[in-house]
């Protein structure tokens, strides 16, 4: 949540005894990247403190390169949607050119990013009927490469639509992107820090065994203090050494941050945020699944297949619903989205849309997020959505 008491506290002694830039030595960045190191795949040991997730992941782009050799990037976007795209990873001119929420708008695609179809199992090429969807997608990626630096991938794709990726895909296309001379790069910037619940990465939804070669981290990692990271091998970070190009962050893991950062890890562990994640997320998705049996205009609520066809409630706090027009041909209800989401603000309730017609109810809310707030949201949804008909649509 806003304000943490810890948290403010710890910024607080920090900044009344030191802070500095990262030429000088001192405890909190090293016990700091221990304490992340822990949560993630012992492979990933070494870590680069930035400021913000454009600048980590702008970093990881550089180390891909520099390791592989080669300037091409695979990325996500919606089939033959362009101008209303899905992979966002940041705003500075290198992340711009590998986005495509943002180069259909401006320049168009460059001869050396390659755009793979998202894993959309509601609207995409492969849908739930399908009985591999996630093999299929990866082959589409497989299709695309030849020498590649880097295969470059949000663990759950936010802008596109609030995505839940199919098992298995992650696992083979790094398979394919290693065997091109690639690396898999996972953008934890919205995902990271226990949201999805059952595990700490979103990345680890994929397999206990599925490791990427670099990972991206950012938006919660400071609760709002600007503080992310890129951590990846000592193999490629090493390439990167060894180019002879020093690298330097003057405030990237300055002493200030890295205490904000060790006492939001305090916080998810000591208030167990994570099995909050999965009981609220759990009982969040339970009451929206019960409005779209009730309300046609919802016509999916995102939700995790694994391999039996079950649901899995592994994603948390990591939530979305689609409105249609009809569940038929999948008419975005673009218009009805905008107005529920007005609807909501008045009743002091906050979310917003994303996916590329805007038409998904996006929902990432503070940690601490609760039952009761889960059955607020969704009561005051319901209400709304009881003065929407096919006929008169949504009553302002």
């Amino acid at each position: 949540g806003h304000c943490h008491p810890s948290i403010t506290k710890a910024a607080t002694a920090q900044m009344e005894l030191l802070n500095a830039n990262s030429r000088f030595l001192h405890d909190n960045i090293v016990q700091y990247a221990e304490r992340l190191a822990n949560t993630l795949p012992q492979k990933l040991c070494v870590f680069y403190f930035v400021n913000s997730g454009s600048e980590a992941n702008d970093l990881a782009l550089r180390l891909a390169r520099q390791y592989t050799q080669n300037k091409d990037v695979v990325v996500l976007d919606h089939v033959g949607l362009f101008s209303l795209s899905s992979a966002y990873h940041g705003h500075l001119t290198s992340l711009i050119d590998i986005s495509p929420y943002k180069f259909w708008k401006l320049e168009g695609q460059k001869e050396w990013v390659h755009v793979a179809p998202l894993p959309d199992t509601y609207r995409g090429l492969y849908r739930e009927g399908h009985p591999n969807p996630g093999q299929a997608y990866a082959d589409t990626v497989k299709n695309l490469i030849d020498e590649i630096s880097c295969f470059f991938v949000e663990s759950l794709p936010s802008v596109g639509g609030h995505i839940i990726l199919p098992p298995g895909y992650f696992p083979k296309v790094a398979e394919y992107i290693r065997a091109a001379g690639g690396v898999f790069v996972a953008d934890e910037i919205q995902t990271g820090f226990g949201r999805v619940g059952s595990h700490f990465w979103a990345f680890q939804l994929q397999g206990e065994d599925f490791c990427p070669d670099i990972v991206t981290m950012g938006k919660p990692m400071g609760n709002g203090h600007p503080l992310a990271c890129v951590v990846t091998t000592k193999e490629i970070a090493g390439t990167f050494t060894a180019n002879g190009v020093e690298y330097f962050n003057t405030f990237g893991g300055n002493p200030v941050s890295c205490a904000i950062g060790l006492a939001v890890l305090d916080v998810i562990e000591k208030e167990d945020l994570r099995a909050n994640a999965v009981r609220v997320g759990s009982q969040l998705k339970k009451l929206l699944k019960q409005l779209q049996a009730k309300h046609t205009i919802i016509g999916d609520v995102r939700t995790f297949l694994i391999k039996t066809s079950l649901l899995c409630s592994g994603v948390g706090l990591f939530l979305g619903f689609e409105l249609v027009k009809d569940r038929v041909a999948l008419t975005p209800a673009t218009e009805e989205a905008g107005l529920l989401v007005q609807r909501l603000k008045e009743r002091h309730i906050c979310v917003s849309t994303d996916g590329p017609w805007e038409n998904v109810i996006k929902f990432k809310p503070p940690m601490c997020f609760s039952m009761e707030d889960a059955e607020r949201v969704t009561e005051q949804i319901g209400f709304i959505l009881q003065g929407y008909t096919s006929n008169i649509g949504l009553k302002l």
